[in-house]
């Protein structure tokens, strides 16, 4: 068995980012950018009133002083003239400063008496003008290449003048489970047979991770049924199966995928659950073998799956968002697997992450697994921890999950 850094570390080697389309702005939310996003105007184009005033020369600024308004700019529509010795010219957000206005007097700071206003405070000369180019300037660039792109990014890429954007193309992940006992949600289930949850899981997880799911037709316990779903994901970026990963007599995925020209870089990680974990690929296609066990097979997914759609959608980071959180309750100590422990998570009244395991850890009770908000890292060989000792927490909502 090899670790679970290990496995991860060789699984990210081998991967390498899908190639770049161009999409609209609007099918833009979470891909990853794959070359710089540059602005393609000045914002703002020209100094514009960052309040609702007058555009007044500073000069005239003093407390007292009348001036006589000339016209009115609402955004959109500049005033056409200058402003001049003695004269104002109304404004509102946004609205471009006149030329010959260097100030922007705030309408609360005067008061208006027909084509007249009196300044009842002075106006600081330069004061409420956002400056043109205060924000970006033409060509500069905006977003980064290998960014996420988050609805912060959407919106300035569109100020931006942005209507298209240069992303990585979604991963596409074909995901088979496979097993003789497997009936679908609503199906009959057969004689000691189980409801199939598992593909369901990953293609949410896939999702939500920012890949493009395909769910391939459950495959019985039949090698030619698994080798001709290897064939339906010949074009896909990842392969994932569930189920059958290890070698007893009914685990036929590795020698069924043989037949296929399955290379098998690993299987067997030193973790629980999920320690039936394969790596390997068919020609270009890697290959990720999951455990059917539910429990296993989502915990296997969060650990390796997450982080090879990140690499595959064009991220260059791909650590798990842990946390260091206090832990809520005793854990006995650690043998030699890694063990991740489902937990809930709370802040307590010092404001501090306190995760909580489960007393019941059964790897195929996907209720307490769905009721967790994390996961307790365990190192191999940890000691027992006792109550309020620190511990690494896989946040599950922050994967996604």
């Amino acid at each position: 068995m090899i670790s679970v850094d290990m496995a991860r570390a060789r699984i990210l080697a081998g991967l390498a980012p899908t190639p770049p389309e161009t999409v609209a702005l609007a099918e833009a939310l979470g891909r990853v950018t794959a070359a710089p996003v540059r602005a393609r105007l000045t914002q703002p184009p020209a100094d514009v009133s960052a309040m609702d005033g007058y555009a007044i020369r500073g000069v005239d600024g003093a407390a007292g002083a009348s001036l006589r308004v000339i016209g009115t700019a609402p955004a959109g529509h500049p005033f056409a003239g200058t402003v001049g010795p003695g004269q104002a010219v109304r404004l509102f957000t946004g609205s471009l400063v006149p030329d010959g206005a260097d100030t922007v007097l705030l309408q609360e700071d005067a008061r208006r008496e027909g084509e007249t206003v009196a300044l009842l405070e002075a106006a600081r000369p330069g004061k409420h003008i956002r400056r043109k180019g205060q924000d970006f300037a033409a060509d500069e660039e905006i977003l980064p290449a290998g960014r996420r792109l988050s609805p912060r990014d959407i919106g300035l890429a569109a100020a931006a003048n942005h209507p298209w954007l240069v992303v990585h193309r979604s991963p596409r992940v074909a995901i088979l489970a496979t097993g003789d006992e497997l009936a679908l949600p609503g199906e009959p289930i057969p004689p000691g047979g189980i409801v199939s949850s598992n593909a369901h899981a990953l293609a949410a997880l896939v999702r939500s991770a920012g890949g493009a799911p395909t769910v391939l037709p459950t495959a019985g316990d039949d090698p030619a049924a698994i080798a001709a779903a290897a064939d339906a994901a010949a074009g896909c970026d990842l392969f994932v199966t569930t189920g059958g990963a290890s070698v007893g007599d009914h685990d036929l995925v590795q020698p069924a995928l043989a037949a296929r020209g399955l290379v098998v870089d690993f299987w067997r990680i030193a973790m629980r659950p999920g320690k039936p974990l394969m790596f390997g690929r068919i020609g270009a296609v890697p290959v990720l073998g999951l455990p059917g066990n539910p429990v296993s097979a989502m915990v296997c997914a969060l650990l390796f799956l997450v982080p090879a759609l990140a690499r595959l959608g064009g991220l260059a980071e791909t650590a798990l968002p842990t946390r260091t959180a206090r832990l809520g309750a005793p854990l006995r100590a650690n043998d030699h697997r890694a063990d991740f422990l489902r937990a809930t998570l709370a802040v307590d009244a010092a404001g501090e992450l306190v995760a909580t395991a489960f007393a019941a850890q059964d790897s195929a009770m996907l209720k307490l697994l769905a009721r967790s908000d994390g996961l307790i890292l365990r190192p191999p060989h940890a000691p027992a921890a006792a109550a309020g000792a620190l511990a690494e927490v896989l946040v599950l909502a922050a994967v996604g999950a």
